[in-house]
């Protein structure tokens, strides 16, 4: 059987629900590492200014926002070195969103400080690109960000560490 009985002790079923948590947590940073690797491999094989204009008609950004105007004018700039840098920079976050999903995955604890710090650091971007710019789009990834930083925030600082589950004393699906 793959689910907790109801006869299951509470804080068994609790740890389980932090780790599922912090699985999701982890699935989304897996994804966003994805997501930034797949955006340099196709501007490696893609003209920088069709990526640039696909991209913001994705997110329903007009051109004549400023931020189009900025987007489109370093994409036009971008020359064979100044990719490669943005490779680096784009492998160096990537891996930090890997190495982050898999502390995450195995619960461990430096790697929700990680996604506490990180997220954080987010917020205040991703608050005014709201305000200023308010979308489904943006509303969203500012809803989501707030909602693993609040939850990183609870189990690093609220949860006292003697409740703190540990991901070799709960079984694994």
């Amino acid at each position: 059987m793959n689910s907790l009985s109801v006869t299951a002790p509470l804080h068994t079923r609790e740890h389980r629900a932090r780790l599922q948590a912090l699985r999701s947590v982890a699935l989304v940073e897996f994804a966003k590492g994805v997501l930034v690797i797949g955006a340099v491999v196709a501007l490696h094989w893609l003209d920088p200014s069709d990526v640039a204009d696909a991209f913001l008609n994705f997110l329903h950004i007009s051109p004549d926002h400023h931020f189009a105007h900025l987007l489109l004018s370093m994409a036009d700039k971008l020359s064979d070195i100044k990719f490669w840098h943005l490779a680096v920079g784009a492998s160096c976050y990537s891996g930090l969103r890997f190495a982050e999903a898999t502390g995450l995955w195995h619960a461990r604890a430096w790697a929700e400080w990680v996604a506490l710090v990180s997220g954080a650091l987010y917020l205040p971007l991703e608050i005014r690109a709201t305000w200023h710019h308010a979308s489904l789009i943006h509303a969203a990834v500012l809803i989501i960000n707030l909602a693993i930083v609040a939850f990183m925030f609870y189990l690093r600082i609220y949860v006292p560490h003697h409740e703190k589950p540990d991901a070799s004393q709960v079984p694994i699906q």
